[in-house]
């Protein structure tokens, strides 16, 4: 996709709110397939929702990195969508690493 194209403004919050998603359902089924907690803080499922986690957030911040580094277009219009973009993604991967920290020091299935 284009660094001008409008679908940029909303971009990084669409990933981020199909990850925040994700998670929520996969600790839910991950919790059912479970079985009751042996009291360690961190289990096979913390392991793969965190991975999950830093992989999304990564993406993002790529994303992000490649919308700010992408040469400015000509229209004001397309600057803007360009700049905003970058924002909105680096917002977004800053909230999955915010809202993700949990996933590595709690137990998921209390």
């Amino acid at each position: 996709m284009r660094p001008g194209h409008p679908l940029q403004l909303a971009l990084g919050l669409i990933v981020w709110s199909l990850w925040l998603v994700a998670v929520y359902a996969g600790l839910s089924l991950g919790c059912l397939l479970a079985r009751p907690g042996d009291g360690l803080p961190a289990t096979w499922l913390n392991g793969l929702l965190g991975l999950f986690t830093l992989l999304t957030a990564a993406w993002l911040f790529g994303c992000a990195w490649w919308l700010w580094r992408a040469p400015p277009p000509a229209l004001a219009a397309r600057r803007f969508v360009v700049r905003v973009g970058a924002a909105v993604h680096l917002l977004a991967a800053l909230a999955t690493l915010f809202v993700g920290l949990p996933i590595l020091t709690l137990p998921p299935c209390l």
